[in-house]
């Protein structure tokens, strides 16, 4: 086991160095293909290892790397069924997105630069998923997001995508200052940072101290994923290649912080307010973020509000306290909106690089019905159509809410609700407008051929979008469960509770699906002449760049130009400079009095003769 854990980390590692040194030499084409087979090879390693791994974990040690004090962090990796099945998903969707990547990036100068962020952004994932010291977690947590940055502004000869990068660079390292508070406290109260040491342990831990230790990382999963109050760096994340957007943006990065709480399930059932807190920002961040998607019209703007809304749905399973559930959302998500992302980028390159959905309509349809196929499918998958992937996966969340006492959690089962009726009516909203109106100013449609290859590495996530909800099937359909089956020796077992509600929220969900389908059909029908978006707030995101912007950003500024002008310049320098001044007089005196005139000469020594006579004086009375 610990060959083929080492295999699958050293592949994308290993290929991320080759495109370094020697991407350019071996030209284009060589070098998107042995990107490709780098994750092709992490992915049979990581297939092998899911296929040979038992209910009882791995646990393997490729020795220290540092250590101060009496503690050292390790090249330690929890191997369990968890794991293993989240290696799987990020290798799996990484390989098709290296393929679809080749011809995306087919007019690119800098090809080789990226498929060397790609494959290591494979190699740090891969640590977050393995990871079992936390130090060693974090070296992946901030792996992942430097390589967001620079992916980000992969295109730097524009401004605006170098601010999009810093802001998300940013922006998560602020969450990230929670995930270093909560790994003090581990080591100062452990002496090591062993997420298998700290589960065990939990129950030694006070109420208050293990809701601080979660607290902090729940800040940082927030951060990564995007939630409440971090998420306004998403959506200008939108600025890189559309390949990063399905594979950083959707499947693999912005679910880290979900991992995250998932790995620490045990430690958080004995901090109950920690799971509350993160079930109800979650189903917040649901709702906010299929509000704001309806408001826009940058195809990709809305995928990203809508990747906002879906990781909320994973939050409030983790803070349930269910793995299974928030671990198969995470799943059917990377499967359908890497799927929707990477059919965006066909629709933008055929309509010349035009994200505005409204100059798309029926005449993309029919050229390009293979793509409209596939769009269909991911977009009835987010929308939870039954019996799509979305359907199984969304209704066992919102089963989850409904089995928990207390009003918080009824309290976020109301905004799953209302989030997933939302999340229907802006997903058909988008698939009517951008394949069936007829734009009064369409944008001109592209005759390359590479665009029709684009779509071969997407009928796969096409299946997977539609069936693989067939692989954890509620109770109620009296068919095998193969992902709680799985997982059962690992994760929490699915309480009894939520099997008895999931027939009437499967119901439910099917009905919000419906209704969904019916406003937007009713609203942006091909037959109706739509002006397009509708402007202000939801736009703009309900304003959060601008709250950011007047209570954060501006007092910052005017606390920075106080320090600058009014103490730096004026009391620091002022005092300063009045210092030098003073000496400078001072001095100019000195020089006047030793000029060489007998006169001066002999004042001086009697006033400084009849100083001392005084001075002694003085001192004898």
């Amino acid at each position: 086991m610990a060959a083929l854990l080492a295999t699958m980390l050293l592949f994308p590692l290993a290929g991320a160095v080759f495109q370094a040194g020697w991407g350019l030499a071996v030209g284009r084409r060589a070098s998107g293909l042995l990107a490709a087979l780098a994750v092709a090879g992490s992915f049979a390693a990581a297939a092998l290892a899911v296929w040979n791994l038992g209910v009882a974990p791995e646990h393997v040690s490729f020795g220290s790397w540092f250590g101060f004090d009496g503690f050292s962090a390790a090249f330690s990796l929890l191997y369990d069924r968890v794991a293993g099945i989240m290696a799987v998903t990020v290798t799996f969707v990484a390989l098709l997105i290296h393929l679809y990547s080749a011809l995306y990036m087919r007019e690119d100068k800098s090809y080789s630069r990226y498929f060397c962020y790609l494959n290591l952004f494979v190699f740090f994932m891969l640590v977050i998923a393995l990871a079992d010291d936390l130090v060693f977690l974090f070296l992946g947590w901030e792996g992942v997001g430097f390589c967001s940055f620079a992916l980000i502004g992969f295109w730097h000869e524009e401004l605006g995508n170098v601010d999009a990068g810093r802001k998300a660079f940013l922006m998560t390292r602020v969450g990230d200052l929670g995930y270093v508070a909560a790994l003090a406290l581990v080591i100062a109260l452990f002496g090591h940072a062993s997420i298998t040491d700290l589960a065990a342990k939990a129950e030694s831990l006070s109420p208050g101290m293990a809701a601080a230790i979660g607290f902090g990382f729940l800040f940082a999963a927030c951060g990564k994923s995007a939630q409440l109050p971090l998420s306004a760096w998403l959506p200008d994340a939108m600025a890189g290649p559309t390949p990063v957007s399905a594979l950083i943006h959707a499947a693999t990065m912005v679910t880290a912080g979900v991992y995250l709480l998932m790995r620490l399930e045990p430690l958080l059932a004995y901090a109950p307010s920690v799971g509350a807190t993160a079930a109800v920002l979650g189903a917040a961040t649901a709702l906010y973020g299929a509000a704001c998607a309806l408001g826009q019209r940058d195809v990709k703007r809305i995928l990203a509000y809508s990747t906002i809304s879906q990781v909320g749905y994973m939050f409030v399973a983790a803070g349930c306290g269910d793995v299974a559930g928030a671990l198969f959302h995470l799943q059917t998500h990377a499967f359908f909106k890497s799927l929707l992302f990477m059919c965006a980028g066909i629709m933008i390159q055929a309509c010349h690089e035009e994200h505005d959905i409204f100059r798309m309509g029926a005449a993309l349809r029919r050229k390009m019905p293979g793509l409209f196929v596939l769009f269909a499918c991911g977009a009835a998958a987010l929308a939870a159509l039954p019996p799509t992937s979305g359907w199984f996966s969304k209704g066992r969340i919102l089963a989850d809410t409904l089995a928990h006492p207390g009003s918080p959690f009824f309290l976020v089962f109301l905004l799953g609700a209302a989030a997933a009726l939302l999340t229907a009516v802006y997903v058909f909203r988008l698939l009517f407008v951008a394949f069936f109106a007829n734009p009064a100013e369409p944008a001109p449609l592209a005759s390359d051929p590479a665009l029709a290859k684009m779509e071969r590495p997407l009928w796969p996530l096409a299946v997977l979008a539609l069936a693989y909800g067939f692989v954890n099937p509620p109770e109620f359909m009296h068919m095998r469960p193969w992902l709680d089956a799985y997982l059962a020796g690992t994760a929490t077992p699915v309480p009894m509770e939520v099997e008895q509600v999931e027939p009437m929220i499967g119901l439910l969900d099917a009905v919000i699906a419906l209704a969904g389908l019916l406003v937007a059909w009713l609203v942006y029908r091909p037959a109706r002449q739509v002006a397009g978006a509708p402007a202000g707030w939801l736009t703009a995101g309900l304003g959060l760049d601008m709250l950011y912007r007047r209570f954060l950003a501006r007092p910052y500024f005017r606390l920075s130009a106080f320090l600058w002008r009014g103490v730096d310049e004026d009391v620091l320098d002022g005092a300063a400079m009045g210092t030098a001044l003073g000496l400078s007089g001072l001095s100019d005196s000195l020089r006047r009095a030793g000029g060489g005139r007998i006169a001066a000469s002999l004042v001086t020594l009697f006033a400084a003769a009849a100083a001392v006579l005084v001075w002694l004086a003085v001192r004898s009375t």
